[in-house]
């Protein structure tokens, strides 16, 4: 118990340097959380994009790096609907548009003649019907985070559009924005004869493979994306996230680490005496190396929880800041795990020297330092 009770305290005899300490490793952890929280909220949202409306496959552009960055001539929906395995097809525009202090508020353009296809739940009002009318159908929880109902307007680019519908989908992008007629958003966003991707819905008995295959080799300029790896193998959005986080991971554990060994080794210089008295009654090199490597991790793991937390919170900021109805915040388990594994390592390979250092003091010198 004595030997837990110093491990559990010695870290703390400098409070001042140990917060130092605390401090810098837990921004590190908290931007890793921050980032593996988005990244997995991005990565939810749009496989739930790629599936909206019952899709079994979506088409986005070749060779773009970032699937919203796509812009297909509108022409291609007719092909694609007479490829064989084929049931429809549908093109949608993406946008995203400022509305009240909203600056990522989502528009998704599409043919009124198709809006059957979204599979949206009706909670209020009626369907886009005329492609020319200012006219839009609003998300839930738009509707709810902008305080507006069916009849009331909104401002899109210095125009009025009135809410004729509120629905629900599931989809956090389309329940957090708002369909268009198609033809309406081209003109807003001066992409006639543009949409971003086409929903392709499969003839009863098609294999997903065989119909993707067939457009793929028929249109060279096209992809085919059935499911979030074959997203992340062509959109660059996602891969950049993911090895930023890697990066700020690695960071994180050099920075940390170097915080670290000052923080121990000035601790040990301060406690030389003390550490020889202790090897003078029987204590053995490795329980003081133990003992060391002990204290550090202790400083760590409180900088992994102190930064969990700043995590958490920097997200929910930044949804009050305005993300709320972009992105659905993904608090999965394996994010914290990386992050208490960089606390960890950060703490064995910052004690690790200074551990060392201890555990070979000689008894005889230790016990005249002053």
């Amino acid at each position: 118990m004595r030997f837990i009770t110093l491990v559990l305290k010695n870290p703390f005899r400098s409070r001042a340097r140990s917060l130092l300490a605390i401090t810098g490793i837990a921004i590190g952890i908290a931007t890793i959380v921050t980032l593996g929280v988005i990244t997995e909220g991005l990565k939810a949202s749009t496989e739930n994009t790629l599936k909206a409306g019952g899709a079994d496959f979506t088409i986005v552009e070749s060779n773009v790096s970032d699937m919203f960055f796509s812009k297909i001539d509108e022409e291609y929906v007719d092909k694609v609907r007479n490829v064989s395995g084929v049931e429809d097809a549908v093109g949608i525009l993406m946008a995203v548009q400022p509305l009240d202090d909203n600056p990522y508020f989502v528009l998704i353009g599409i043919d009124p003649a198709k809006i059957n296809m979204s599979q949206i739940k009706i909670t209020d009002g009626r369907t886009l019907t005329d492609p020319d009318a200012d006219e839009v159908i609003m998300g839930k929880v738009a509707s709810e985070n902008h305080g507006k109902g069916v009849g009331d307007t909104i401002k899109i680019k210095n125009r009025e559009y009135r809410i004729v519908r509120i629905f629900e989908s599931g989809d956090m992008q389309q329940d957090g924005g708002a369909f268009i007629s198609l033809k309406k958003l081209q003109r807003i966003e001066d992409k006639e004869g543009k949409v971003t991707m086409i929903y392709v819905k499969m003839a009863r008995n098609s294999r997903v493979e065989d119909v993707t295959d067939r457009i793929e080799k028929r249109y060279s300029d096209l992809t085919t994306i059935a499911s979030l790896e074959d997203l992340q193998s062509v959109d660059q959005g996602l891969q950049t996230i993911d090895t930023a986080t890697w990066a700020i991971s690695l960071l994180a554990i050099i920075i940390g680490g170097i915080g670290v060994i000052n923080t121990m080794i000035m601790s040990v210089f301060e406690r030389t005496r003390e550490i020889g008295v202790l090897k003078a009654v029987g204590w053995r090199d490795r329980r003081i190396l133990i003992m060391i490597l002990g204290e550090s991790v202790v400083l760590t793991v409180i900088a992994g929880i102190v930064g969990s937390v700043l995590g958490v919170a920097a997200i929910q900021v930044l949804l009050e800041l305005g993300m709320r109805g972009f992105i659905e915040p993904v608090y999965s388990p394996e994010i914290f795990m990386r992050a208490f594994a960089v606390a960890l390592s950060v703490g064995v390979l910052g004690g690790l020297y200074p551990a060392y250092r201890a555990s070979r003091l000689a008894p005889t010198e230790a016990l005249r330092y002053e």
